[in-house]
């Protein structure tokens, strides 16, 4: 089992919250990181299995009077009667850690938990693994301030070649395709995507035909990357923009994709703007468009959009596994001056930008020096992203950070 960052962060909240409940899409690890924390203190209960769903949907006094002991619900999203149930029992006693819950659907699961157990639990979200949980180094994550704090002080730095950045971004992150090498690639994807499919949207909304909403996503996925115009793909695939935006909450609540809101001073305009789309796995978006070898890929047009997949997901991850809201933003103003990612920390920006490429000189650092002049004493750190293999200044107060300096 590789080590995961946000371990730490479950311990800390098993210390005062009777209820930890932990959400993340399917084979993100939730369950193996769980069994690893409390396997030797709670009991373990799988509702996705229906002989254990159908008993407690039909007797949940019954089956919670019978595990007295702390206890895992595996997959509770399909039994919330349990809700009130667990609710009453916490009231009656506040132990910490007595619950711990996991879903993979999003919106039934905070529903449900925003009606039952607000103040009693803590809501944590594992997304498939961080560029330094793939390497091994989970425990070590930084911070969000830690590592802005790093790159402030960073030094030259060698490391790997492009070819490894192709790797990992073929490869994507969940935990089975990246510790077993073993695995078939496209086979686990393509099984991964059908899985999906077939239980969690089916399990949400009724979808007539399920080929629709296949394209759907792989139209979305072409998209990576990029800022959204929903009505563009409604017409790609053929349906009309109500259904289109009904099913993009459904890809947002089975955790296949994050959107990224513009930066505005004014908070009020942050959440009308369109927002830029992003699959969290680059291994699904890959797959999805079909890009299955590293050379093609390296030269493909869609490659910087998926090398700012992997690095905006990364930053996302690196806040989830801390258990803070991610404070991400991308910026443009009207005459199409644009930052891909903007991090608000402490009332001061961190602006960056990313470049796929392995040259990276003074041209490509034009909206950089804008940003720092447009936001001024608001700027704390500013610099590229890149696919290269070192760490530098590119010019006064801009440098370039490796994607493996994260």
């Amino acid at each position: 089992m590789l080590p995961r960052t946000l371990k730490t962060t479950i311990l800390e909240a098993a210390k005062t919250f009777p209820a930890i409940v932990v959400t993340g899409p399917r084979q993100s690890g939730k369950t193996t990181l769980l069994k690893s924390i409390f396997g030797g203190s709670h009991a373990y209960l799988n509702l996705e299995n229906p002989d254990v769903r159908s008993r407690a949907k039909e007797d949940p006094i019954g089956l919670l009077n019978q595990y007295k002991g702390p206890i895992i619900f595996d997959e509770i999203q399909y039994v919330p009667e349990l809700f009130s149930y667990i609710k009453d029992s916490i009231d009656a006693n506040r132990t910490p850690a007595r619950f711990v819950l996991t879903g993979s659907q999003n919106f039934l699961l905070m529903e449900k938990v925003s009606e039952s157990l607000a103040g009693r639990a803590a809501i944590l979200t594992l997304l498939p693994l961080s560029l330094r949980e793939v390497s091994g180094l989970g425990d070590g994550v930084l911070s969000v301030s830690n590592l802005l704090e790093n790159f402030r002080n960073s030094k030259q730095l060698e490391l790997n070649s492009l070819q490894d950045l192709a790797k990992v971004i073929l490869r994507g992150s969940y935990p089975e395709p990246v510790s077993n090498p073993e695995v078939d690639r496209q086979l686990w994807y393509g099984s991964y995507i059908n899985t999906y499919l077939e239980r969690d949207v089916r399990n949400l909304e009724r979808i007539g035909e399920l080929s629709d909403f296949e394209r759907f996503v792989k139209s979305c996925a072409i998209r990576t990357g990029q800022i959204l115009n929903l009505s563009d793909v409604a017409k790609d695939v053929g349906v009309s923009l109500t259904t289109a935006k009904r099913w993009l909450s459904l890809l947002e609540t089975g955790y296949q994709i994050f959107l990224l809101h513009p930066y505005y001073k004014n908070l009020g305009k942050r959440l009308v703007k369109s927002p830029k789309i992003y699959f969290c796995d680059t291994g699904v978006a890959s797959y999805l468009m079909g890009l299955n070898d590293e050379s093609a890929l390296i030269n493909n047009s869609h490659f910087g959009n998926l090398f700012e997949t992997l690095i905006v997901t990364d930053f996302l991850k690196r806040y989830l596994n801390f258990g803070r809201n991610p404070s991400m933003y991308y910026f443009r103003t009207r005459d199409k001056l644009e930052i891909d990612l903007v991090l608000e920390e402490s009332q001061k920006l961190a602006c960056f930008e990313m470049k796929s490429g392995s040259t990276i000189t003074s041209k490509h650092v034009y909206s950089l020096r804008s940003i720092k002049r447009y936001f001024a004493d608001l700027i704390d750190v500013v610099g590229v992203i890149s696919g290269t293999g070192e760490n530098f200044n590119v010019v006064e107060g801009i440098k370039n950070f490796s994607w493996k300096s994260l």
